[in-house]
């Protein structure tokens, strides 16, 4: 099961020049950027871990595409995504996020049926891969 989250997942996985150009269009509009990664892609979980900083000063795709490939060699089964924060309005809001990375081999997830009071049924997500420890759930 292919995992999909973020602006561009109706498209295929881009290419390191695709990922360059999106972030080259996030410079031209003071966009600044952050590298994240999980092993938990789980819709809900938000938290990612931080790859460092988030890159105010840089103002060069070769330098974020530095940080990237480094979050991408330190943590090869993980998911890594690249967000663009727009604080044009006052308030930091996300202009876009993508995954840059995935494991090699996606479980997937199961869905859950819980049945309530007055006939309510509520339905959970469940990740395959949350079965395995951190660290150990991709490989």
């Amino acid at each position: 099961m292919r995992i999909t989250q973020g602006t561009f997942s109706y498209l295929p996985d881009f290419t390191d020049d695709e990922i360059a150009a999106q972030i080259n269009y996030a410079l031209d509009n003071n966009w600044p950027l952050s590298v994240e990664f999980t092993d938990d892609p789980h819709p809900r979980n938000v938290y990612w871990e931080m790859w460092g900083l988030p890159m105010f000063d840089l103002k060069d795709a070769a330098g974020v595409m530095l940080e990237v490939n480094a979050c991408r060699t330190a943590y090869p089964r993980s998911y890594v995504r690249l967000n663009a924060y727009d604080a044009r309005l006052g308030r930091q809001t996300t202009a876009f996020s993508f995954l840059v990375q995935r494991p090699e081999t996606e479980p997937g997830f199961r869905l859950d049926r819980a049945e309530g009071s007055d006939r309510r049924i509520g339905y959970t997500t469940f990740s395959y891969a949350a079965t395995q420890p951190p660290g150990h759930r991709y490989g």
